[in-house]
């Protein structure tokens, strides 16, 4: 990927007090950055997120000491820090996530769970678009109490992102203050997760131990191993161009099981997006694959 001709830097100003409005993005490097998210990640700068490139970038620059974001275009264009790309990536991704969001897709969950059960299997679920991992994490809360109180199994939870920055956070299963704050029970708080400095909680290793966190691309890797009876799938395809959200419905019916469900996001929906998945009368945003799928998504 190469520059028009003629284009220059935005004249530096200095990381230490730069704003917004100090270093512009030029038209051209925010292109450039779009095209790069796309390539790695198959999402989109949507125009409401365009405003924000600026702001999530910035830590990132002054840790690299660039004064501004079109010589950290340059930078990246120029190859010689292989990592600085990747970082770029990870900025720019969404990772807009919190503890038990949206409680009655949970409620949801433990009935879909509880009918797989009912045929002699132990669930599987994937979390598809995890981001620092509150999502897995909350599932793997609940289906503990449900352990605990009702003996029943704990479901293999499998969780993937694009970010790898974000799976490393979720990994560690450390979390500010802030975040916690974000959905998270008081008394789960204190039962899952231990105290730090700093304001810091850290998940307790056996919550963290029914997981299992990988790097992942849904529009171009291949999927976790198995079939899955629930797909949790929220707020991921808002971002995708369409060629990429295609093969990102592909990946996940070829994942599930023929009676598994797809959980997607409150605005989302399969409607005009893919013949792969139908609504499912089980709940709002939860789909079923589709008997017959239109020719034009086959293999």
């Amino acid at each position: 990927m190469v520059m028009a001709s003629g284009w220059t830097p935005a004249t530096p100003v200095r990381t230490g007090s730069m704003s917004m409005a100090q270093s512009p993005l030029s038209g051209q490097s925010l292109a450039v950055l779009s095209a790069l998210l796309e390539a790695r990640t198959g999402q989109q700068i949507a125009s409401h997120r365009s405003t924000r490139v600026d702001t999530v970038l910035l830590p990132l620059m002054r840790e690299r000491r660039i004064d501004t974001l079109d010589q950290l275009v340059c930078a990246v264009l120029d190859g010689r820090d292989p990592q600085l790309a990747g970082r770029v990536i990870d900025a720019l991704v969404n990772c807009e996530t919190s503890f038990f969001r949206d409680p009655h897709v949970f409620d949801n969950i433990v009935e879909a769970v509880a009918e797989v059960e009912r045929e002699g299997r132990r669930a599987r679920i994937w979390s598809a678009g995890c981001s620092t991992g509150q999502e897995p994490l909350s599932l793997a809360m609940m289906f503990a109490d449900r352990q605990q109180t009702q003996g029943r199994p704990m479901p293999e939870i499998v969780a993937t992102d694009v970010s790898e920055a974000a799976i490393a956070r979720a990994r560690s299963g450390c979390y500010t203050q802030f975040e916690v704050q974000r959905g998270l029970p008081i008394r789960q708080l204190v039962r899952w997760f231990e105290g730090r400095p700093g304001n810091e909680w850290v998940a307790r290793p056996e919550l963290l131990r029914p997981i299992s966190f990988r790097q992942m691309n849904l529009t171009i890797d291949p999927a976790p191993s198995g079939q899955f009876d629930l797909v949790l799938c929220r707020n991921v395809m808002l971002y995708f161009a369409p060629d990429p959200k295609e093969r990102a419905f592909r990946t996940l019916a070829g994942a599930m099981r023929d009676t598994g469900l797809l959980i997607l996001g409150a605005g989302e929906t399969v409607m005009g997006q893919t013949d792969l998945f139908q609504l499912a009368s089980v709940g709002r945003g939860m789909y079923r694959k589709s008997a017959a799928p239109d020719p034009v998504f086959r293999a």
